[in-house]
């Protein structure tokens, strides 16, 4: 099955995500709310250059984080990294090999990309 193929049958088997297929190889999903403490999340999620990829603004304008502890984190992270505009929007970044996509992965990535937004929407409100 192609990897488009089996994302789409992942993200129809998960309908509280919210997906809409935008061309073929991308699509939008919208995490509710309710699943993240209060905050949607709205994820890209696209096929290019042989790679399956993610990516969500976690965080917009965050001036009050330090952007240099991202670095640190990206260090013990899984599959994901965290990125910092010069408006200090936080994103998170994740990317799998094509050859790689199964619905585990495509489960495994997504989560992680999720679980990484909330860490640093949770660091970020601890430091208010």
């Amino acid at each position: 099955m192609a990897a488009a193929d089996v994302v789409d049958a992942y993200l129809d088997s998960e309908p509280e995500l919210r997906a809409r297929r935008l061309a073929h190889g991308e699509w939008g999903i919208s995490v509710p709310a309710a699943s993240l403490g209060g905050h949607s999340l709205d994820v890209g999620l696209r096929i290019s250059d042989e790679l399956l990829r993610a990516q969500a603004m976690a965080l917009p304008g965050a001036g009050h984080l330090d952007p240099w502890m991202l670095l640190w984190w990206n260090r013990q992270t899984r599959l994901v990294r965290f990125a910092c505009t010069r408006s200090r929007d936080i994103w998170v970044h994740a990317d799998v090999p094509v050859a790689a996509v199964d619905a585990r992965t495509v489960d495994r990535m997504l989560g992680l990309l999720v679980e990484a937004a909330v860490a640093v929407r949770e660091h970020a409100a601890a430091l208010r």
